[in-house]
């Protein structure tokens, strides 16, 4: 393990953030599959288990609102408020047990990706008080390894348990995830002051401004929502390659996504230090490039292919996004990190979930094989233009320690 990684993991304070990630994290993609599976369960309708996926998702729409929450009170006390607030939130779901009672799960899904967004925004923020700037890529690494990892295991366990006894169990299971979470949460000791009247004040557009108005990470954002376009129109194609490209039942498509997923697990294990020896920008640049390669390279009939592809779209695709995200808290003043955070996650996400419908749409009047090297080719062009060098930028100005330096409590 490299370095940087082990000196996270050493950390006290870093390794109990990670943890409080991990847990909650796992318990949110168990929910997210069981709850599809749970309303075709009860009502047969597929259109109803797939709004289940948007009822989560759709406060993502209105992120730089909630965002600003995180930049108006300290971040520890709202994080662990949230974890024992989703944790209630899902109590009303032991009732659910009948199609009448759908409303409930749907009305519990929209309000639980409310309090979702919120604490990425405050976890974000918090991250470079815990880890200092050194750290950071190390950190956004193994979060990603770690929420990779959790993506693999938890719903074949969620799954596994709601075949065999329902939905109580994976609903006592997730509020136990957030319990657990909200305990690491209390555990971390850092100093973290009131937030500064101009940190309370500022609008929720302040985070769109920060993003624009900085040269180091305004192109990252931008090649971000590019490259989630083009990853979203690629996995709208995935039955399509495996019917029309690789005579493939169905199934398939679970191979594929296993080794998507252990690409995606290796280059989180790689990205601390792979950002500590190039830039941000150029680190983006080489995993679009990849991933595009990987997306073309799905047009091929080959099996051997098509695993080789999706593995290099899983290493690929995560370096842009943990760049991004990487240059927004190192780049962005502390007052704004919350809200700049949130409007970050939507210009980077929106267009994936645009991008699902479109690819939807397009496989129905273009053949599979014209469509996967059109997306690898506007990737490679993207590559290309984020590889030039941003203008220099100032630091973050935090009105804090200097990066790296401790803010642990006395005697940590």
């Amino acid at each position: 393990m490299a370095w940087g990684a082990a000196a996270v993991l050493r950390d006290r304070n870093a390794r109990l953030c990670l943890g409080g990630v991990v847990v909650s994290g796992f318990g949110t993609s168990a929910l997210w599959l069981v709850s599809g599976i749970w309303v075709k369960d009860l009502t047969g309708s597929d259109a109803l288990a797939a709004l289940t996926a948007f009822a989560m998702w759709a406060p993502m729409l209105i992120a730089p609102l909630l965002g600003a929450i995180a930049d108006r009170v300290r971040r520890r006390p709202l994080l662990i408020a949230l974890d024992l607030a989703s944790a209630a939130l899902l109590l009303p779901l032991l009732l659910v047990d009948s199609a009448d009672r759908i409303w409930l799960l749907f009305a519990v899904l929209v309000l639980y990706g409310v309090c979702g967004v919120i604490h990425d925004a405050a976890e974000t923020a918090l991250v470079p008080s815990v880890v200092g700037d050194r750290l950071l890529g190390d950190f956004n690494g193994l979060r990603l390894t770690a929420n990779e990892g959790t993506k693999l295991l938890a719903p074949l366990a969620a799954a596994g348990l709601f075949a065999a006894y329902g939905g109580t169990p994976v609903v006592l299971a997730d509020i136990a995830t957030f319990l657990a979470a909200a305990w690491l949460f209390l555990l971390l000791r850092i100093r973290e002051p009131a937030p500064s009247p101009a940190r309370a004040r500022g609008g929720t557009a302040e985070g769109l401004r920060a993003i624009r108005s900085s040269p180091a990470v305004r192109p990252l954002i931008l090649a971000g929502s590019v490259t989630m376009l083009l990853a979203g129109v690629n996995g709208a194609l995935v039955y399509a390659v495996a019917d029309s490209v690789l005579d493939r039942s169905p199934a398939f498509v679970g191979v594929l996504y296993a080794a998507q997923g252990a690409g995606s697990v290796l280059t989180g294990l790689l990205t601390g230090p792979l950002l500590r020896r190039i830039p941000e920008h150029l680190f983006a640049a080489a995993g679009t490039a990849l991933f595009a390669l990987g997306a073309a390279a799905r047009a091929l009939p080959s099996d051997a292919v098509a695993l080789a592809a999706s593995t290099a779209v899983g290493l690929g695709l995560p370096c842009v996004l943990v760049a991004a995200m990487t240059a927004v808290q190192r780049h962005t003043p502390e007052r704004s990190l919350g809200r700049t955070a949130a409007t970050a996650s939507t210009l980077l996400y929106a267009p994936n979930a645009v991008a699902l419908a479109l690819g939807a749409g397009l496989i129905t009047v273009l053949d599979v094989r014209t469509i996967l090297p059109a997306v690898g080719a506007a990737g490679l062009i993207t590559a290309l233009l984020l590889a030039r060098p941003p203008a220099r930028t100032p630091a973050r100005d935090t009105g804090s320690p200097r990066p790296g330096a401790s803010r642990c409590a006395p005697g940590e």
